[in-house]
């Protein structure tokens, strides 16, 4: 059972003010590599799951920013814990 919301808004730094969209198209790559439950948003993604493998990913998709050139990467995080289980359906349910 998940125990983890993890949503990430990735905010590479690229070289020559070049398009961001290949490298957030990669992050997303390694989000679906994972094998999570996960949602793309306009401004951010969540992936559901056990938060230490979340955590993982969030610190792989880190390390293919600067892989693919990026000097530097801010990554804006929000995290639901809860032991008992986490659910994004469970929390957006009233909304669909």
């Amino acid at each position: 059972m998940a125990n983890a919301l993890v949503s990430i808004q990735i905010l590479p730094r690229t070289k020559d003010n070049e398009d961001v969209i290949p490298y957030v198209d990669r992050a997303i790559e390694i989000i679906d590599q994972a094998k999570v439950k996960y949602v793309v948003n306009p401004l951010e993604t969540t992936m559901e799951g056990d938060l230490d493998e979340l955590l993982d990913i969030v610190k792989r998709m880190n390390e293919a920013m600067l892989e693919m050139g990026s000097p530097s990467v801010i990554s804006q995080v929000k995290i639901l814990f809860k032991p008992s289980g986490a659910s994004m359906d469970k929390l957006t349910e009233k909304y669909r």
